[in-house]
């Protein structure tokens, strides 16, 4: 099916452009969403009438989106979760959690807007693209962690198998340590015995 653009769409072409799409892409996306019209000898006429209040729309629209990429572009933000000492999540990170961490922390943000290849399953630092007009696309940090002492560790640079081998390292620096006195102990009692 042969669509006109209505605004730029990624992978496919920009606004005002005539392109060429599955049917079932047309009728149940673009369509709907009002990003494309079907190509015919009305429609092209319509569009050429509006393109100018198109433009100006998006012209709009994308001040706006570059405003709010301003303020969010390379933003932190923390998500508490429960996970195992090996650093798995007992479940996941998406979308919608990643809208609601802006959200939250003052800059609105629609889940829809929020780009991930898949949800994440670990703690540490996850960069995320958020996509806020077709034209302005911003990234942010998601700090996933269990608490928020171990987030402020994990932005210092610290990763969780870094943590988890500082405090084993120092657990047996203690029992060394332990064994030692003990040891020590033992030999001075074995000294002030009577000699014969």
């Amino acid at each position: 099916m042969e669509v006109i653009l209505l605004e730029r769409v990624a992978k496919l072409g920009q606004m005002g452009e005539v392109v060429t799409v599955k049917d079932g892409y047309a009728r149940n996306y673009l369509l709907p969403q009002k990003k494309a019209l079907r190509a015919n000898d009305a429609n092209l006429k319509s569009f050429e009438a509006q393109k100018a209040q198109l433009e100006a729309n998006n012209l709009e629209t994308k001040k706006e989106a570059e405003a709010l990429a301003a303020k969010l572009d390379g933003q932190r933000f923390v998500i508490i979760r429960s996970a195992s000492d090996a650093g798995a999540l007992y479940g996941s990170v998406t979308t919608r959690d990643a809208a609601d961490a802006a959200t939250e922390a003052g800059v609105t943000v629609d889940r829809r807007q929020v780009q991930m290849n898949r949800p994440i399953k670990e703690l540490g630092l996850h960069a995320v693209q958020v996509v806020l007009h077709p034209e302005v696309e911003v990234e942010i940090v998601l700090n996933v962690a269990r608490s928020p002492e171990e987030a402020e560790l994990q932005a210092s640079g610290k990763t969780i198998q870094e943590l988890a081998a500082e405090e084993e390292a120092a657990a047996e620096f203690e029992i060394a340590e332990l064994f030692d006195d003990i040891g020590g102990a033992t030999s001075e009692d074995e000294g002030d015995g009577p000699q014969g």
